[in-house]
C-alpha cells in the first residue's frame, strides 16, 4: 500500500528493533540508504541493523565505519531501494515481512505492506533525506556521506538524466552538512583496481553492434573474471560503455552469473523507455536504466533482447 513521508516517518519512529534490508549485488544507493538510516535510527535511540545476502563491497566499506553490529530479533523490517522481494537474494525469507519500502523504482511490484515511492527521484536516498527530515532526526556528517553516496552513484556523480534541480539542492545541502564530497568522489569515480581495468579491456574486447548501430551489445564471462581476478564488485560501470558510444541509443550489457545464468542491464536514451523493454522480459527499472535476468544460452539471450528492442529500433 502506497504511504507518505508522514506516515513512514510515523512508522520508523513508533518501531524498535529495526532490520534494513539491501538488495543483493549492493551498489551505492542501497547500501548509502541502508547505512544513513541505520545511523540515523540509532541516533534516536533505536536498535537497527543492515542486512544483505552479499557482502559489503571493498569501495563501500567506508559507509559501515562506526556502525555498531547489533544482534537482535527483528520486530520491524524496511527494505531500500529494492523494486521486488526476489532481488533481496538470500534473504527472501524476509520477502513478505517487509513493513516498509522505500524506493525509487517506478517498476515496484508492491511486496510491502507499506511503500514510500518516488519514482522520479534519483535515488532512494534523495527520498531518504527527506524522510529523515520527517523523522526529526539529525543528520550527522557521517549520514550526510552515506546519503550522497547513493545519490552520486546513482546519478554517474550528477551527469545522467535522472538528475533534477531537487537533486542538486540535496547534494548541496549534505555539502553543508559535512559530507566529504572530495574524497568520496575520487575514491568512487576516480579510483580503479588493476583487475578492474583489465576486465574493462577484456569486456569492450566484446563490442557489438545491431539496428544500425543505434544498439551496442558487451558481454562480461565468468572466464573473464577469472582471467582478470575482477570480483563482482568490479562490474560497476560496465554496464554504462555501451550506451558511451556515438550513435548508440541501446546498451545492453550481459553478465554471465556463477550458475550460467544472464543478467542484463539495459541503459537507453530517448525516446527508449528501458523499464518498458526489460518489462516484456520479465524485468524493470528505470525509464533509462533497467535490467532481467535471461534464463538461456548467451547467443538465445541476444536474440531475445533484439526482439524486445524491436519494437522501437
Amino acid at each position: 500500500m502506497l504511504t507518505d513521508y508522514a506516515k513512514a516517518a510515523g512508522l520508523l519512529t513508533a518501531s524498535e528493533d529495526i532490520a534494513i534490508l539491501c538488495h543483493r549485488s549492493p551498489d551505492g544507493d542501497t547500501l548509502g540508504c541502508g547505512y544513513a538510516l541505520c545511523l540515523a535510527l540509532l541516533g534516536l535511540g533505536k536498535r537497527a541493523r543492515v542486512l544483505c545476502s552479499d557482502p559489503l563491497p571493498r569501495r563501500y566499506q567506508y559507509l559501515a565505519q562506526g556502525v555498531p553490529s547489533l544482534d537482535f530479533s527483528p520486530q520491524f523490517v524496511v527494505a531500500v531501494d529494492v523494486a521486488d522481494a526476489a532481488l533481496l537474494g538470500g534473504l527472501s525469507s524476509y520477502g513478505d515481512r517487509v513493513d516498509l519500502c522505500i524506493d525509487h523504482h517506478p517498476s515496484n511490484t508492491g511486496y510491502a505492506k507499506s511503500l514510500l515511492l518516488e519514482g522520479d527521484s534519483a535515488a532512494a536516498c534523495e527520498i531518504l533525506f527527506l524522510l529523515l527530515g520527517e523523522m526529526g532526526a539529525a543528520i550527522t556528517p557521517a549520514i550526510a556521506g552515506c546519503l550522497y553516496t547513493g545519490m552520486a552513484t546513482d546519478t554517474g556523480c550528477f551527469r545522467y538524466s535522472n538528475t533534477t534541480a531537487r537533486t542538486h539542492r540535496i547534494a548541496a545541502q549534505l555539502m553543508e552538512l559535512g559530507a566529504d564530497v572530495g574524497a568520496i568522489n575520487k575514491w568512487l569515480f576516480e579510483t580503479k583496481t588493476k583487475a578492474s581495468m583489465e576486465l574493462k579491456r577484456l569486456a569492450e574486447g566484446t563490442l557489438e553492434y545491431h539496428f544500425g548501430g543505434r544498439c551496442a551489445f558487451i558481454t562480461v564471462t565468468q572466464e573473464m573474471l577469472q582471467k582478470s581476478g575482477a570480483l563482482e564488485e568490479d562490474l560497476e560501470g560496465v554496464s554504462s560503455i555501451p550506451r558511451r558510444v556515438e550513435g548508440v541509443v541501446a546498451g545492453a550489457a550481459f553478465r554471465e552469473q556463477p550458475d550460467g545464468i544472464w543478467r542484463l542491464s539495459l541503459r537507453t536514451g530517448e525516446p527508449i523507455d528501458a523499464s518498458e523493454v526489460c518489462r516484456r522480459m520479465g524485468g524493470g527499472g528505470h525509464s533509462r536504466a533497467a535490467g532481467c535476468t535471461l534464463r538461456c544460452p548467451l547467443e538465445q539471450a541476444k536474440q531475445t533482447v533484439l526482439e524486445a528492442l524491436s519494437h522501437d529500433l
